[in-house]
């Protein structure tokens, strides 16, 4: 069977682009990786909670259930996402790994451990988070120091008795140090000033505040979206700022070099930790597909709004795709009802 469509990646994006393609009469398929809806939410660390409350991590045609103004956990999307399969009745297929997706005159071939699938049209929607960045300099150390990246960090209990060092400023990462500090000496590496907003204002969410002042509409093209994309992530929430001001977490700037188990930063200063948990973010990872006029020279998409020059190539789900909420549950909806337009215009125009 040659599909009209295959979307590769049942997260958020992909699920939300099926909910989009289920208004056609088009034949597609969702294929995915994992072994169950969600996997990818459930398996993050312990403690885990959204930073967007549930009136803002919905995906469009089911609400989030509970509390609006509460911030769900990430077993909570997790359910939420297998929810969505069901309740939209979206054909998914699980344990499906993509080896090779290659163009063959005006179809694709995706080469998978579970066979053969042909497609006219592919959305790429494997999101942001695909390989997770460790820094060369980790390699320095021995053995005697644990290392983990944030995507594997689950809770304390895999951690060494000892001092904690997390490398990296953002949300994940300032979490993790807020959830040790309870119990250990902890260290927090930026390479960036932090930047604290509360999550709250008012009563509400801050999110609604920048719903209200337009800035989760500010594009990629427009002067508030281009400055927005040069800021780091804020940090949201009170609790680290608390703690550092108590010294209960130590700031410590970029970390430059190691030597002899010692973490040099970037003042001079050196550490010695017992664990090190490496929250610096992932690389995309798209040796799978071989159409090399998809990418740029470092490996990332070329595309405008997620359409590629490559007819019938889209992707979704990447961080400003088009908006500062590409990525987030709150914001993939909108670029997906944009390439659905854009899947049913090219559609029209081949059958006329």
């Amino acid at each position: 069977m040659i599909y009209d469509i295959i979307i590769v990646g049942a997260g958020q994006a992909g699920l939300t682009m099926g909910y989009y393609l289920k208004k056609t009469n088009l034949s597609f398929l969702i294929i995915d990786q994992c072994s169950e809806i969600g996997k990818v939410w459930r398996t993050r660390y312990d403690s885990l909670t959204l930073f967007t409350p549930r009136s803002y991590s919905s995906l469009p045609g089911s609400k989030l259930v509970g509390n609006k103004n509460n911030y769900p956990t990430k077993d909570e999307i997790a359910d939420y996402l297998a929810y969505y399969v069901e309740e939209h009745a979206l054909p998914v297929q699980l344990n499906t790994i993509v080896q090779i997706l290659s163009k063959e005159k005006d179809s694709f071939h995706i080469t998978t451990n579970q066979g053969l699938f042909e497609a006219k049209q592919i959305v790429i929607a494997t999101g942001p988070f695909q390989k997770p960045f460790i820094p060369d300099c980790s390699k320095l150390l021995s053995k005697e120091i644990f290392q983990i990246h944030s995507a594997h960090y689950k809770n304390k209990d895999q951690l060494k008795e000892g001092s904690v060092l997390v490398v990296g400023g953002g949300n994940s990462g300032c979490q993790i140090a807020v959830e040790l500090a309870e119990e250990r000496d902890v260290h927090l590496s930026v390479s960036k000033k932090l930047k604290f907003l509360p999550q709250d204002i008012g009563g509400h969410s801050i999110f609604h505040w920048f719903d209200k002042l337009g800035i989760l509409k500010a594009t990629v093209r427009s002067s508030a979206g281009r400055f927005l994309k040069r800021q780091a992530d804020p940090i949201f929430g009170k609790e680290l700022k608390a703690l550092l001001k108590k010294k209960q977490v130590t700031l410590k700037p970029r970390l430059t070099s190691v030597k002899d188990d010692k973490l040099i930063f970037q003042d001079v200063s050196e550490l010695k930790a017992n664990n090190i948990i490496w929250s610096t973010g992932f690389k995309y990872d798209y040796s799978w597909v071989h159409i090399p006029q998809a990418f740029h020279s470092d490996g990332s998409p070329v595309h405008e709004r997620g359409v590629t020059p490559v007819n019938g190539l889209y992707f979704l789900g990447l961080p400003w795709q088009y908006r500062r909420g590409s990525a987030l549950l709150q914001g993939v909806g909108y670029d997906a009802s944009y390439l659905y337009e854009k899947i049913k215009e090219r559609t029209l125009y081949e059958t006329e």
